[in-house]
């Protein structure tokens, strides 16, 4: 066996499945050190170009020497250097320095280290929002599709998991894609709302940049403006200590969080529908259900979603936390919490859409369970219905209660103490007293007579409210995703 160090050997280390496993390429580099690092020499970048054009002594080849060497990082040097330093921003100011010697005496011109970390992780964090918004996005029109087909085919609803009024099954489902769309709005809210750094200095003064600027305010404020601009943002956070108020990440995490519930919550409800065998998520040709049980078809696809939203719910309490413990203008416990938290709520929620995604593109519908579950149940809830028909057709409706009440009391001990099926119906038919009615049973009795307006909800939901939502991301829809392993 080779020593420590000697050979690297990734299957002998620990590797979060929430990369190795399971992310999307995209997610896991928007979180990788590459991403991060080239994104602190763009700024490095940013802030020299905006300091050249307000009049600091930088010239257009050192410029063009930092340009050229963007994503030239050796980082077996910034490790060197970090291991020496006990200091990343500074390892790659050397680093950085070291390719564009020109232009090392103006790297870092008047920065802190938070103008590196903190308005990368802002960039980031925006960067993570675009990607999970066409996902989510993605979730939502694919199950409009499903909503939409299934718009009027009853289904058994139920309170408290137990069999209430009819619904529909796209009825149903707009349950779920209502959860998604306020998720969707969320999370374009929070996206929105971020707003960078900028250029502050060491505890938020700028007194550094005052100084560079010979005590010019305005300058100061235009450098803020430019760079904020340049990295691709409206608007600078105008108040900051070292750190822009961790209370952003509270409200970043939040919205995750939420969108992980929505998830949970209608994965659980696929999970219970397989098990009455009435929807399923879809199920591969040579998938396995069970090592030991070859006939199971494990909902594993809407299990994994809810295990991992579970994860992604609890992550929102670090930021929380981690917002009340900055003193004063900051304290540094808040760096390694936020290197786990942040990244770990982008991939998760970014893997949860992509599997949901992956769900809702083949889920199963199988009418004749759907139809026998009604049967069961139904003929209980039409007894309304039978009085009604028989007081038209002249009976007494207190007679008509109490023929009902023992009828219907006896077809249900047939149901939980025989194990029979429903034959409340058939001993209405029985009944001479039900005569009147008889030919009426029948249309008493139509599934559709008993979900309400559920189709036209669902048609107006989709319209007026869902597809006008996805406008912004049709040209994003792509085709079908495959499952992670």
């Amino acid at each position: 066996m080779a020593a420590p160090g000697e050979e690297e050997d990734v299957m002998a280390r620990y590797r979060s499945p929430l990369v190795s496993r399971y992310a999307s390429a995209e997610m896991a580099y928007n979180f990788s050190e590459r991403k991060k690092f080239g994104t602190w020499r763009r700024l490095w970048l940013y802030l020299a170009q905006a300091e050249k054009s307000l009049g600091l002594s930088i010239t257009d080849e050192q410029i063009r020497e930092m340009e050229a060497n963007l994503d030239n990082i050796d980082f077996k040097m910034a490790a060197e250097e970090e291991k020496k330093l006990r200091h990343d921003v500074m390892a790659h100011v050397h680093t950085f320095a070291h390719c564009c010697p020109k232009a090392a005496a103006i790297i870092h011109l008047g920065a802190t280290s938070c103008s590196l970390g903190d308005n990368t992780d802002l960039i980031v964090l925006r960067d993570g929002f675009n990607l999970l918004l066409p996902k989510l996005a993605r979730v939502i029109s694919r199950l409009a599709d499903f909503a939409e087909k299934y718009a009027d085919m009853p289904a058994l609803g139920f309170t408290h998991y137990q069999p209430a009024q009819l619904t529909t099954v796209g009825k149903r489902c707009c349950l779920w894609i209502q959860d998604l769309c306020m998720d969707l709005q969320s999370l374009e809210r929070a996206r929105d709302d971020l707003r960078f750094r900028g250029v502050k200095g060491t505890t938020g003064t700028q007194a550094s940049f005052l100084q560079l600027f010979e005590g010019d305010h305005s300058k100061v404020e235009e450098l803020d403006r430019l760079v904020t601009a340049k990295a691709g943002f409206k608007r600078a956070y105008m108040v900051t200590g070292q750190t822009y108020s961790r209370k952003v990440d509270i409200g970043v995490l939040a919205v995750l969080a939420s969108l992980g519930a929505s998830v949970h919550k209608i994965c659980t409800d696929i999970r219970l529908l397989a098990n009455l065998k009435e929807i399923e998520e879809p199920f591969e040709k040579d998938q396995i259900g069970s090592s030991a049980m070859p006939y199971k078809r494990n909902p594993m696809r809407s299990e994994r979603c809810c295990s991992l939203a579970r994860h992604l719910m609890t992550l929102v309490m670090d930021p929380l936390q981690t917002a009340a413990v900055q003193w004063f203008e900051r304290t540094l416990d808040d760096s390694a919490n936020r290197r786990v938290c942040l990244a770990e709520a982008f991939l998760t929620a970014d893997i949860i859409l992509s599997t949901l995604q992956n769900v809702s593109e083949g889920l199963v519908v199988y009418p004749k369970v759907i139809e026998r579950r009604i049967r069961q149940e139904l003929p209980f809830m039409a007894t309304e219905n039978i009085i009604m028909a028989m007081v038209k057709a002249g009976g007494n409706r207190q007679d008509c209660h109490e023929k009902i009440r023992v009828l219907s009391q006896q077809a249900a001990a047939v149901v939980k103490q025989e194990g029979g099926d429903n034959d409340f119906i058939a001993r209405v038919r029985a009944d001479p007293y039900f005569s009147p009615i008889h030919k009426q049973l029948e249309s008493l009795l139509d599934p559709s007579s008993f979900t309400g307006r559920a189709p036209q909800q669902v048609a107006k939901f989709l319209k007026e409210e869902v597809r006008p939502a996805l406008i912004p991301y049709q040209s994003k829809m792509g085709g079908k995703i495959e499952l992670a392993l």
